[in-house]
């Protein structure tokens, strides 16, 4: 029918919508959102200490080094989950510090790496290990855990798997301008 009989008409090229002309972008625009809530992790579990004195460098904050344990043990006292229930206690309580600057440099890694778009590929299998574990640590608290969990798991896998950094990110724009990069070879992004 056409617009003389009272329905629209489809000027779109090839019949598909403006928002799926570009995919990519819309893909761009996910890895940047996931990207995003990472990065919040610059400003909730990080701090800059001075090594030697003088030299600025991440670490974790303070009160996330003090923090981390304190909710392991909770996660861990109700998981039935018998193997990772153990390895939350055994491993990362006993080890508090070091698991606390794990994921505060993991979480703000994958947050700047996605946001940027540089090697998403990367950023986003790291933070797909970071999900996986938070999942299977609180998962049998609520089913809006493991609804949040899963979905952000899917996503970063399909972050991962269309390379998205490719569009609006720096994968692609040192595969435009330097082909030949180590960089640009490697499949990070």
């Amino acid at each position: 029918m056409n617009a003389s009989q009272g329905e629209p008409v489809m000027d779109y090229e090839g019949g598909a919508s403006p928002a799926m002309r570009s995919p990519e972008c819309w893909l761009a625009a996910l890895r940047i959102a996931v990207g995003a809530w990472f990065a919040k992790a610059l400003f909730t579990k990080m701090s800059v200490a001075l090594l030697w004195g003088f030299l600025p460098v991440p670490t974790a904050s303070d009160r996330w080094i003090h923090l981390l344990p304190i909710l392991i043990a909770k996660y861990a006292e109700g998981n039935p989950l018998e193997f990772f229930k153990n390895f939350l206690l055994t491993t990362v309580v006993s080890h508090g510090a070091l698991f606390a600057q794990l994921t505060a440099l993991g979480e703000a890694a994958v947050g700047v790496g996605l946001v940027l778009g540089c090697c998403t590929t990367l950023a986003s299998a790291i933070g797909l290990v970071l999900v996986l574990n938070y999942g299977l640590a609180v998962y049998w608290q609520s089913p809006a855990q493991q609804g949040f969990h899963y979905v952000l798991a899917v996503t970063l896998i399909v972050i991962l798997a269309t390379h998205a950094g490719r569009r609006w990110g720096v994968d692609g724009w040192v595969r435009a301008r330097f082909p030949r990069s180590l960089l640009a070879r490697l499949p990070l992004g």
